[in-house]
């Protein structure tokens, strides 16, 4: 029998994309109606609810969930928000999220998982009082819980560190190949132990250190999927290629030099950032990376640039803005993935979203062997 699961905050859908055919979607969720016609579009729209999660009740939830997957707003947990933390009306969402989940525990229907993913300023927002609050709300509504970060780089050609949190119900048991007794370098980095040792001391007790093998060897470069004929995005000419070149610093021009002398095909991603000049007056740079990975997916909003990417071939040099199908396969999603056709919505869709095959490998390595067997488990536990 399939796992089922809510999906909330939901997108394109990538959570649903990751967990696969062998999991059951009841319910999904978005405020957002165009995120929600392309859910729609490769989903179907059976189980989606275009609403303010603030809207929903219990009664909308069929059925008994396994999981509850929530990608709550990151915004007013990142420098986008001005760090406003779980008190900013976008980020602040995860408490309305959190009151249908404490209505459910109170209708004996509580998911025995939840999964919260958002950025790493979750773990330092607020001095850690923003992580410790999530914390204090699991356990309270009877959930033991930790956290592990995993960076994209290691699935797909993208640089996107992401936190996740997984919380159990406390009449569930985890299985001890998943569980260790301390901190791994690789998955619980030095932030996230930060957050951990800044919890309240009644908490540390329901925390639990999770184990992931090591990830699999990354198959693709950031040039793969790099198209010489794109789709909804133009070369552009050389003046504005010219420009950018001028806005970057002695540092990153040169590393289009050391691109030019290279006997291959060289991408990199370009990114518009303010830093100080050598007068330290802020000004706007181009700054430019060429280790075979993307930077971060940005949404086209709140001030972030759009990525540009710049192909060098000896000393032919070409810039354009990075595709929305390009931008789609750094989350990794298959082509089959139905996009909008405005440039600025794909972008906002994707750049907005959780990456797929991080999705697959916390289910497999985690999620699926939770809910293995957990009758049992609940039952020795109870």
């Amino acid at each position: 029998m399939a796992a089922s699961y809510y999906e909330f905050f939901a997108g394109g859908g990538m959570a649903r994309a990751g967990l696969g055919k062998g999991w059951m979607c009841l319910f999904a969720n978005d405020i957002d109606a165009k995120k929600g016609s392309s859910y729609a579009a490769n989903w179907g729209s059976e189980e989606l609810r275009i609403d303010d999660v603030g809207n929903l009740a219990t009664a909308d939830l069929p059925g008994l969930a396994d999981l509850a997957w929530a990608s709550f707003p990151c915004q007013d947990l990142s420098l986008a928000g001005d760090y406003a933390g779980l008190k900013g009306e976008r980020s602040g969402t995860f408490w309305l999220f959190w009151r249908l989940m404490k209505a459910l525990v109170e209708e004996r229907r509580a998911p025995s998982v939840v999964v919260l993913e958002n950025v790493c300023g979750a773990l330092t927002s607020h001095g850690g009082k923003d992580f410790a609050a999530i914390g204090s709300a699991l356990v309270d509504g009877g959930y033991d819980f930790g956290a592990v970060v995993i960076d994209a780089k290691w699935f797909v050609p993208q640089s996107r560190p992401r936190l996740f949190v997984v919380a159990i119900r406390k009449t569930l048991t985890a299985p001890g190949d998943i569980t260790q007794t301390e901190f791994d370098p690789a998955w619980h980095p030095a932030n996230l132990v930060g957050a951990y040792e800044r919890l309240p001391e009644r908490l540390k007790p329901s925390w639990i250190w999770w184990r992931l093998p090591a990830p699999p060897a990354r198959t693709s470069t950031f040039a793969d999927i790099v198209e010489n004929e794109p789709a909804g995005v133009e070369w552009h000419d050389a003046a504005e290629t010219r420009r950018l070149l001028a806005m970057m610093s002695r540092l990153n021009r040169k590393k289009v030099e050391r691109a030019k002398a290279m006997k291959t095909r060289m991408v990199g991603g370009v990114y518009k950032r303010t830093r100080l000049d050598e007068d330290g007056n802020r000004a706007q740079r181009a700054e430019i990376r060429f280790d075979d990975i993307a930077g971060c997916l940005r949404t086209p909003v709140g001030g972030s640039s759009r990525q540009s990417i710049m192909v060098v071939e000896r000393e032919k040099v070409r810039t354009r803005l990075l595709a929305p199908r390009e931008a789609a396969r750094l989350m990794g999603l298959p082509d089959s993935y139905r996009l909008p056709e405005k440039y600025n919505e794909a972008y906002h869709l994707v750049g907005d979203g959780v990456v797929v095959p991080v999705v697959r490998f916390l289910a497999a390595h985690l999620l699926e062997p939770l809910l293995a067997g957990r009758a049992g488990r609940e039952q020795e536990a109870a």
